[in-house]
């Protein structure tokens, strides 16, 4: 989803790997490059993740701060930024709260079984 400038988005606060509190609204005059992604320690989500990383200090030079969201757990979240030395916030959002009101809680299908997940 790319959010046009001036578009208003959807609001949220969430908790980080480091239990700490982290709220869109705190990053205003930021330009914010927010991912949602499935799951910690995955292949595809830990490239994704280490991509961001090795580019972090890049992106704050242009006034962008990196937020990554998924379903897993705070204490996922610690043990992945942990173990991939991960130098952004990644948001806890087990009940899917601010997944859903970033519509990219999906529906798929594999081999003609249906599920759920972070497109």
């Amino acid at each position: 989803m790319t959010i046009s400038e001036g578009k208003k988005v959807p609001a949220f606060t969430l908790f980080d790997q480091h239990e700490e509190k982290r709220s869109l609204s705190q990053y205003i005059g930021t330009k914010v490059l927010l991912y949602f992604y499935p799951k910690d320690d995955t292949s595809g989500c830990t490239k994704e993740a280490c991509n961001f990383r090795d580019r972090n200090n890049e992106l704050k030079k242009h006034n962008v701060q990196v937020l990554g969201i998924s379903k897993d757990t705070v204490t996922s979240h610690k043990k992945f930024a942990e173990k991939y030395d991960l130098n952004f916030p990644i948001l806890a959002d087990p009940e899917l709260k601010v997944i859903k009101k970033y519509a990219v809680w999906v529906e798929k299908s594999m081999y003609g079984r249906k599920y759920m997940c972070i497109q």
